[in-house]
Formats: C-alpha cells, sequence, structure tokens
C-alpha cells in the first residue's frame, strides 16, 4: 500500500456525505473552469479542497500530536541548538590544530540543512507523503549520532555531525510545524509553543548531560548516550504522530514563484534572512567568550543551559500570539534579541553573562522557530517558535507545507554563513565586539522588516497579525 493510501486512512471517520458535496463541489468548479478559460488551473485545484470539519483544538488525539512534535522538538532542534558544547569541546581536544570559524562551518551547516531540506520535504508533505520520508529521517539522525562518537578529523565531524544530523533533523522539523496546524486553528499559537518546549528542554538536557557524563565516561560514551536518547524520543514521535487533512496537489511545483506575488510573504522570507544571518552567533560563540572572560570550562555549558532554561517559557508566547498576534509577538521579542546579541560581548565577568543570558531568554518568552549555548536564546524562542504561523495566514492551508518549505530553504542560506561570517570578523578584530554589533545589527534590521510584511497583509499600520 503506497503511503499516499496510509494517509488518506486517517480520513475514514470522515461523514460520506461531505465527502460527496466535496467531490460535487470540485467537478462544479472544473466545469465552470472549462466554460471560462479565465479561472486558472491554480485556483481550481486548490478551491476543491474542502477542510474535513474544523480543527478540533483540542482533545487527545490532538494533544498527543503536539507532545509528539515537542519530542521531535527536543531530538532536533534542541539538539542542534546544544552545538555550543561541541563547538568548545573541538577547540579545546579534538581538533586543536583547526581554526574555530572553520570549526563554526559544521554547526552552521546543521542550522542551514535543518531548513534547506524543508523546500521538498514541504512539498512532499502536501502530496501525502510523511510517515516514510519521517521514519528515514529518525533513522539517518540517531546512526550519524553514534557515528559522529567514532569521529578524529574534521571532514568526518563535518559530513556526520554537519551533514548527516543537519539533514535528519530538516527532513522531520517542517513537517512537524504543519501537522500541529492541522490540528488546532484558533489556539494554533499556544499549540505551536508548547511543541517548541521540547527545543528548550533538548537544549537543557544535553549541555547539562555532555558537563557531568563527559568527565565520567568519556566523550564517545556520552555522543552513545545522546543516540540513546534520539532513538527512545523519535521512536515515540513516529507512533504518535498523523495528519489529519488530506493530500492535496495544488499546481505550482517544488518551488512556486507564483507565491511571492504576495508581496508580504516576500518581505517576510527577506526578513527571515536577515534575521537568520545574526541568530546564531551567540549559539556558536558563548561558551567560548565565557572562557575568554575566565569562566570555568566546567560552568561554560551551564551558562547555555541556564540561557535555555528560561526558554522553556515559550509557552507564553503562544498565548501572547493568540491575543495580539505571531508578528507583533516576534517584533518585540526578537528585538530584544538583537539588542542582547549587541550587548553580549561586553560582558566581563560571570554574574553579568548570566544577566544577559536570563534577559534573553526572559525576553524569549515574554521562535522559531528553530532553534543555545548563549545569551539570546530566551529571545531566540520567540522567533524559532511562531515563525510558522504567519506562513500558514498568507495563503490556502492545502500550501501551507510548501509557503513553509520556501521559506526554510531560503534562510537556510543565512542560517550556514552567519557563523562562520561572524568568526571571520571575530578573528580579523582580535574580539567578538564587532561580531556583536553585526550579528545584532542584522536581527534588529531583519525586524524592522517584519513590520513591513505585517503592514503589507493587513494594509495598515496597526492590526492583530
Amino acid at each position: 500500500m503506497s503511503e499516499k493510501s496510509l494517509s488518506i486512512e486517517v480520513f475514514q471517520g470522515i461523514d460520506s456525505a461531505s465527502e460527496i458535496s466535496h467531490v460535487l463541489s470540485y467537478d462544479r468548479q472544473k466545469t465552470r473552469a472549462a466554460v471560462d478559460p479565465e479561472i486558472p488551473d491554480e485556483q481550481v485545484s486548490q478551491k476543491h479542497v474542502t477542510h474535513p470539519g474544523e480543527a478540533p483544538d483540542g482533545g487527545l488525539r490532538a494533544w498527543l500530536v503536539v507532545f509528539a512534535a515537542a519530542l521531535v522538538m527536543f531530538s532536533t532542534l534542541g539538539f542542534i541548538l546544544s552545538w555550543g558544547i561541541f563547538q568548545a569541546y573541538y577547540e579545546e581536544n579534538l581538533l586543536l590544530n583547526t581554526s574555530p570559524s572553520n570549526i563554526a562551518w559544521i554547526g552552521s551547516t546543521q542550522y542551514a540543512l535543518a531548513c534547506l531540506p524543508s523546500l521538498a520535504t514541504g512539498r512532499m508533505f502536501d502530496l501525502g507523503y510523511f510517515k516514510i520520508p519521517f521514519f528515514a529521517a529518525s533513522c539517518v539522525l540517531v546512526a550519524c549520532t553514534f557515528l559522529t562518537a567514532e569521529c578524529t578529523q574534521f571532514w568526518q565531524f563535518f559530513l556526520t555531525q554537519g551533514v548527516g544530523i543537519g539533514v535528519g533533523c530538516g527532513i522531520m522539523w517542517n513537517p512537524v510545524v504543519v501537522i500541529v496546524s492541522h490540528w488546532f486553528s484558533k489556539r494554533r499559537g499556544l499549540a505551536l509553543s508548547l511543541t517548541t518546549v521540547g527545543t528548550a528542554l533538548g537544549s537543557i538536557v544535553f549541555p547539562v548531560a555532555a558537563q557531568n557524563l563527559i568527565p565520567l565516561i568519556g566523550f564517545k560514551w556520552t555522543v552513545r548516550v545522546f543516540g540513546l536518547i534520539l532513538m527512545a524520543t523519535l521512536g515515540t514521535a513516529n507512533v504518535l504522530l498523523k495528519r489529519r487533512l488530506p493530500p492535496v496537489d495544488v499546481h505550482g511545483g517544488l518551488f512556486n514563484l507564483k507565491a511571492f506575488r504576495n508581496k508580504a510573504f516576500t518581505i517576510y522570507c527577506i526578513s527571515g534572512i536577515m534575521i537568520l544571518l545574526g541568530l546564531y552567533t551567540e549559539l556558536t560563540y558563548l561558551s567560548v567568550s565565557a572562557v575568554a572572560i575566565g569562566v570555568s570550562k566546567d560552568f561554560s555549558f551551564y551558562v547555555l543551559a541556564i540561557a535555555n532554561a528560561a526558554s522553556a517559557l515559550r509557552v507564553s508566547f503562544g498565548l501572547m500570539s493568540d491575543k495580539i498576534g505571531a508578528i507583533n509577538t516576534m517584533a518585540v521579542l526578537t528585538a530584544m534579541t538583537g539588542i542582547a546579541t549587541i550587548a553580549w560581548p561586553f560582558a566581563k565577568n560571570e554574574s553579568q553573562l548570566i544577566a544577559i543570558a536570563a534577559i534573553y531568554g526572559y525576553a524569549l518568552h515574554l521562535f522559531t522557530a528553530s532553534c543555545s549555548t548563549h545569551s539570546s536564546r530566551f529571545s531566540l524562542g520567540a522567533y524559532v517558535s511562531l515563525y510558522s504561523a504567519p506562513l500558514v495566514a498568507m495563503g490556502q492551508m492545502e500550501d501551507a507545507g510548501r509557503r513553509v518549505g520556501m521559506f526554510m530553504s531560503l534562510i537556510a542560506f543565512a542560517g550556514v554563513v552567519g557563523p562562520p561570517i561572524s568568526g571571520a570578523i571575530s578573528t580579523g578584530t582580535g574580539g567578538l565586539v564587532a561580531a556583536g554589533y553585526y550579528s545584532g545589527g542584522s536581527i534588529i534590521f531583519g525586524v524592522a522588516l517584519l513590520l513591513v510584511a505585517r503592514y503589507l497583509h493587513l494594509g495598515r499600520l496597526r492590526g492583530k497579525f
């Protein structure tokens, strides 16, 4: 049986009369299109699908999906956002002869590939292909984690940890966001924020576990323990995740250029690119900067955990976005991320660094998405938690997977070059201050574009979106 057939089985309980009406409606629209050639095919293909009832916005099945999505976020974004512990360890131990900027390419490749496959996976999800790619990606992620424990050279870490883990995460992340949107409408912001609690927990658990396990069992067995954790969480997610809406073959291909006729969508994509250019700088270099100002190597891992612990409150983002709108929430809190990124290099002692990390984390709960060992972790969550909500609202639900995939693929290029650019700036200037200005300035400029996208969508300066 094909995966499309498996996806359709979800809807066996849908009222048959409703299904007949959908088919009759589709036939009428096709006939009308044949009579009136001015009606484009894409319009017909998008209109013929009527959602089988309103999203339940709750219930056991819906909340199990949210729980499973949180496990996926724990295993994907939560894992790769803990890259700072590997950056610091590789600089001090396994890759002593490799520059920090080059090591950062491993982490930035992870970030980019967590976004880049979304172009394909979003389209595949819309067509009904989810379970098999998701299971395959789960196996890739677990296998590459175990292989990382055996690596000793830069190219080996780059292929297994940068490419392998990055691709595995990227295949799983985007469809999960859309599945949650299938089950929730009025409470979508809350549901998406609850799923990203998994990201926060993952980015706390992995650094703390590394700090405590490496001295006891060594780096190799610590990474193997990570692999066992991922095996358990992703195994559970594979069982519980289930889409609600049927697959739809909307016209336009893998990358639908017609979507950019929507000016709000275009500006929103550019905004995401600018934000991602600076978003992961602190994530990558916080532990390194902590050691540079005299913080012990042991405690530098906990600075990451402290910042991420604040982001566990991100459920409030969902409540806030449901009240005032996702972009309104993101704009304020992501701006705080930019300010905290600029302030981060000026921390001169442990107390100041913790304070900035906590403020960054606090702003995060007061994104992304996807998506840390840095002080900006808290505000970062506002963007990573909520980025998909406006994308879903900027068009038909049937095409939501492709729109999210297009957005994620575009911002991936910014994610891959952002940390290395910051590393090169740091090396060239002999410190992190200039890198902080660059990354923080990029984030704030991206926030300004967010507000432009909101204006273009609403047609007015103020309003909920």
